[in-house]
């Protein structure tokens, strides 16, 4: 290992390396100089990191486009020409020990289906694995994730006896929003008490578990069609009962596939329905902006401007009336 910087040796500070005593991949600090080792090799074979995502490396030529994804050491690897994939496979094995696994159908719990209509991702395995370290695979089912108009309260009962496993659950369930939009909702009013969970939040979760016991097998459908951006968005004004903050909900879709969505809390206080609608759609107008970036990074052009959908009358003259935006900038 190259001496750290501030302990190089004052004699041999160039010729001298460091002997490690324990392998680098148990350190701390491993990811973090594989990640900078890796990184710092792909801009020799003609990838630039994407402005959009730090983790993302893209390589243009007249051949084709390869797209790279890295995280940690777990690599995905896709593009339109291949044999220059195969290549690109042939550079980093030569730099790097690295296994190619093939076409991909699992990946940090994502489990991945290749059917003729299209992709189909799912994580089945991890909500089995995830209810067998609760010890609820033979729970009743629950036909939905939360009970209707119905809020968490900070001091509802009493605390739980178990704080850290409660983080460890509603962490594990954050994970599973990445293909479920559907209990994005319930696990945002989990993640608000991390800090001192009660015994109504824990059960709050179980219903969420539940929820999931009896949904193994959803998932998200990635079909083939036109290139059309368009997102909806929408507030609850001041619904939580503890801060009467509102909390903003969007999801975007990539012609008939959903591609990115969120439920989150807004930082203030909105005075008004129309005000907490106005924030939410610029929540989702700079997710927007964000895509489109990525979209432009791939060389991927976008011929229809992206249209967002709101059902607040006031939110969108506010929007599309230029003379308003004094009014509105601190928002």
């Amino acid at each position: 290992m190259t001496q750290p910087q501030g302990f190089e040796s004052k004699h041999h500070p160039f010729d001298l390396v460091c002997r490690l005593k324990k392998s680098l991949y148990g350190l701390k600090q491993a990811p973090r100089a594989w990640n900078e080792r890796f990184t710092s090799f792909l801009p020799s074979l003609g990838f630039q990191a994407s402005n959009a995502d730090s983790s993302l490396f893209i390589q243009h030529s007249s051949l084709g486009t390869v797209v790279l994804l890295l995280y940690v050491d777990d690599i995905i690897l896709t593009g339109s020409n291949s044999s220059l994939i195969t290549s690109v496979i042939g550079a980093l094995t030569q730099e790097f020990d690295m296994k190619d696994l093939g076409q991909l159908t699992y990946f940090l719990g994502l489990q991945i289906s290749y059917q003729s209509a299209g992709l189909f991702v799912s994580q089945t395995k991890y909500i089995k694995e995830l209810l067998d370290r609760v010890d609820l695979q033979d729970s009743k089912p629950c036909p939905t994730p939360c009970l209707p108009y119905h809020r968490l309260l900070k001091d509802d009962g009493k605390p739980y006896s178990h704080p850290e496993q409660y983080r460890s659950i509603v962490g594990a369930l954050q994970y599973l929003t990445f293909t479920r939009p559907d209990i994005a909702f319930s696990v945002n009013q989990a993640c608000q008490f991390m800090h001192n969970p009660m015994e109504s939040h824990v059960v709050a979760v179980k219903r969420i578990l539940r929820y999931l016991k009896r949904t193994l097998d959803f998932g998200i459908w990635f079909k083939p069609g036109l290139l059309h951006l368009h997102a909806y968005s929408d507030a609850d004004w001041v619904e939580d009962p503890n801060d009467r903050r509102s909390v903003s909900g969007f999801i975007v879709y990539l012609g008939s596939s959903p591609i990115s969505w969120a439920s989150k809390k807004q930082h203030t206080v909105s005075r008004s329905s129309t005000e907490a609608e106005y924030r939410a759609l610029a929540i989702a107008a700079a997710e927007l902006a964000w895509i489109r970036q990525l979209f432009c990074d791939l060389h991927v052009p976008l011929h229809v401007p992206p249209l967002i959908h709101c059902d607040n009358i006031s939110a969108i003259a506010l929007s599309s009336n230029p003379v308003f935006h004094s009014r509105m900038k601190h928002l």
